[in-house]
């Protein structure tokens, strides 16, 4: 009931949820909002596991909203190793993970170069990764916003999943990284298009 009271609310539009893999993957998708994790929530099946900054915990309404969303704070200082191996151990228990592979919120209308833990995590863990675009969140709950405005529809493109068989070392992380940016551009610019 909570998940279509926020999709109303918000007045989100999906499309490609066919795409879902039944069992655990990595779900890619861009960062533009505050409102990405309980968004992505909100439209899949399952439930997705986010590891997140501890500080976004103390974020008004966010941080009311992240442990009912199976969000695990991370504190700073946290080797990214150990955050990592969290993240794979999910996976291997059957949940579904959420990762944003900017690392952090991206301007309006733009990626930012992604970092190599999606491709780690996508090389070691060997689940599928499937890629999402998210349009709009940014217009209804921008940068620096503590309320978000409502009216503006928010879209979400869910791409096909894909398994990653590339070198476990820094320059396959980096290739995987950056091909699974490369897909969520994809579905970026075939909303454009459509």
């Amino acid at each position: 009931m909570a998940k279509v009271t926020f999709r109303r609310l918000f007045r989100v539009e999906v499309f490609g949820l066919e795409n879902v893999p039944q069992g655990p993957c990595l779900v890619a998708s861009n960062h533009r909002s505050h409102l990405d994790p309980p968004l992505l929530n909100s439209v899949f099946p399952q439930p997705l596991r986010f590891l997140a900054k501890e500080e976004l915990f103390r974020v008004p309404l966010l941080g009311r909203l992240l442990p009912h969303m199976g969000a695990i704070p991370v504190r700073r200082g946290t080797g990214d190793l150990e955050v990592l191996e969290l993240a794979i151990e999910l996976l291997h228990s059957g949940c579904k993970v959420g990762i944003f592979p900017e690392g952090t919120r991206a301007e309006a209308g733009q990626f930012l170069k992604p970092k190599l833990g999606a491709g780690l995590l996508a090389v070691r863990s060997q689940k599928p990764v499937l890629p999402v675009y998210i349009h709009g969140t940014d217009a209804v709950l921008p940068r620096g916003a503590k309320i978000p405005k409502l009216g503006q529809p928010i879209r979400v493109f869910v791409g096909k999943s894909k398994v990653y068989r590339e070198e476990d070392n820094l320059k396959g992380y980096r290739r995987v990284a950056e091909d699974i940016m490369e897909s969520i551009k994809e579905l970026a610019y075939a909303m454009r298009h459509s």
